[in-house]
């Protein structure tokens, strides 16, 4: 299984924007389907949005309503999920997740976070809050 690390996380107005991170030392990351889900306190993990191998291939929570966007960088070996317009109903632990298996070379999968027993490796999450 990966090591994943989130980092980024803080504390944010509404209505502010935040960035967090997702890296995995060790690892090459570009070799597997990257996804992020959020737990507020006192509610079910849910998925926010993921990202093919390649990056060509994202999808959303219907939630994030174009607020959101995840990207991946090959060079820095990680993925980002920045937010922007933030809510205090986003306040939640962030949490990025890996496909079970690597992508096959020359190959690329849709994602989606709407299961979480399709993901295999979990970082321990950033805490993000959105308030005033």
């Amino acid at each position: 299984q990966l090591q994943l690390e989130e980092s980024g996380g803080g504390l944010v107005q509404p209505g502010g924007s935040l960035r967090v991170s997702c890296a995995a030392p060790g690892y090459i990351l570009d070799y597997y389907t990257i996804g992020w889900f959020r737990q507020a306190p006192g509610k079910e993990r849910e998925g926010v949005a993921c990202i093919s191998s390649s990056g060509g291939i994202t999808n959303y929570a219907d939630f994030v309503q174009g607020r959101f966007t995840i990207s991946r960088d090959s060079a820095k070996n990680t993925v980002y999920l920045q937010m922007n317009n933030l809510k205090p109903e986003d306040t939640a632990e962030y949490h990025c997740a890996a496909d079970k298996l690597p992508t096959p070379l020359g190959e690329d999968y849709s994602c989606s976070v709407t299961d979480e027993s399709d993901w295999g490796s979990w970082g321990q999450g950033t805490q993000v809050i959105v308030s005033s």
